[in-house]
């Protein structure tokens, strides 16, 4: 039995230089009735499993864009919400207008954007994800507020036409 696990121990430690080489972050292996999982990095559910820690921080921000709306209530709520599209976080994350912190943002409200382009940065587990424009369009409302965490599938942004 010992010998078995020496075994198995020793192509966990092969897989794990597999991870190290290649810049993989997981790698699955299954051999008779044995399923092996390597994994550089945690895995997004326990990303998400963390979520509770970033659902109150994320209550003011919300309540921040609303009172926003009632300052300028023409200005952007109105219109934003039945003729724009919103795009959402693919992940839970935060949230970064701009690609350095002295960088001008990506976008601003009113900017005519092309589909693909780079909207925000979205940094989860130390990895910067930029978030693309799905079509083209213009920014109507920006709703995430920069250096702030983002819950998966929340509304960054929205764009119109």
């Amino acid at each position: 039995m010992a010998k078995g696990l020496d075994d198995d121990l020793q192509v966990v430690r092969e897989l794990a230089n597999v991870l190290a080489d290649s810049g993989l972050t997981e790698i699955e292996l299954e051999r008779g009735g044995l399923k092996l999982r390597v994994v550089k990095d945690p895995a997004p559910v326990m990303i998400e499993a963390s979520a509770p820690s970033y659902q109150q921080p994320q209550m003011a921000p919300a309540a921040a864009p609303a009172q926003a709306a009632a300052a300028a209530p023409a200005a952007e709520a109105a219109p934003a919400a039945p003729s724009g599209e919103a795009v959402r976080s693919p992940m839970v994350g935060t949230a970064y207008l701009s690609p350095s912190p002295d960088a001008d943002p990506f976008v601003s409200v009113g900017t005519q954007v092309e589909a693909g382009q780079t909207l925000m940065i979205v940094e989860a587990m130390k990895t910067m994800n930029e978030i693309k424009a799905p079509r083209a369009g213009k920014v109507a409302a920006i709703l995430a507020r920069n250096a702030e965490p983002v819950e998966y599938d929340e509304p960054l942004l929205t764009l119109e036409g």
